[in-house]
């Protein structure tokens, strides 16, 4: 925070984890969670995170008044997590397998809650998961399993976890390469087997791995919305030579700064 002037308040939407069934306890009960790396990752800058729980009006346990729009309206700004897939229907196609079905119930929330922020003219930053429902959200698809339907050379994900990576390369002239300085890419931390396939109205391609996957996006429209396929909260280990990603968090911030 600097002086007196109130800290930025960034909206974080939530992973949901849906009952388990047959359990006992919290696993009974609907989650909503945030992952503590990229909550820590943004408020090292001195902003105040909140996450915005989905919003149901007409619960059994009691009504809400509240919608998302309210939350679009006073915060300045919003970040979408990484975490489950992203539902096929939700870009008019079905699951090629059962395990890729995705979350429709988390895609509904983060979609309403994506174009609430968007029509607020609030900036937008999507992680992974975040960047992919950008995409859907302006008419774009996925690819709902890289491995199988876009083969490469690149390992997008691996039983190392964060501990996977590999090298992406900006776009000339893209707003990477202005934000970076000199740097033309670096290595980024991947885990996903979905990615994007056919991009959305009014995005452009800002980075990209060496076998053609959608890396980084940026809207062309008004507003800042930009979205990274790799998992910067997870940049700040040891023993690995990643990508430096505060020039995107600065000028995500700076975008919201009141």
């Amino acid at each position: 925070m600097i002086g007196s002037r109130r800290p930025i308040r960034i909206g974080l939407s939530a992973r949901i984890f849906h009952p388990e069934q047959d359990a006992r306890g919290i696993r009974s009960k609907t989650l909503q969670v945030l992952e503590q790396s990229v909550a820590q990752w943004v408020m090292a800058r001195g902003v105040l995170l909140l996450m915005v729980p989905s919003v149901v009006q007409d619960g059994i346990l009691m009504r809400s008044n509240i919608r998302l729009r309210d939350y679009a309206e006073n915060l300045d700004g919003l970040i979408l997590q990484g975490g489950a897939d992203v539902s096929p229907r939700a870009y008019g196609e079905e699951p090629l397998r059962p395990e890729w079905s995705g979350d429709p119930v988390r895609d509904a929330y983060e979609l309403e809650l994506l174009h609430e922020f968007m029509e607020a003219r609030k900036p937008v930053l999507g992680i992974c998961r975040g960047m992919q429902l950008i995409n859907v959200a302006l008419g774009g698809s996925l690819y709902q399993d890289l491995p199988t339907q876009c083969p490469g050379a690149v390992a997008h994900e691996s039983e190392a976890y964060d501990g996977n990576a590999h090298a992406v390369a900006f776009a000339e002239k893209g707003q990477l390469t202005r934000w970076f300085g000199d740097a033309t890419g670096g290595q980024v931390v991947s885990i996903h087997h979905q990615a994007v396939n056919r991009l959305g109205r009014d995005l452009v391609v800002e980075a990209s791995s060496q076998d053609g996957v959608v890396e980084a996006l940026r809207g062309t429209g008004r507003g800042f919305v930009f979205g990274v396929q790799w998992h910067p909260e997870f940049h700040q280990q040891a023993g690995l030579e990643l990508l430096d990603c505060s020039p995107i968090l600065e000028a995500f911030l700076a975008a919201a700064r009141p």
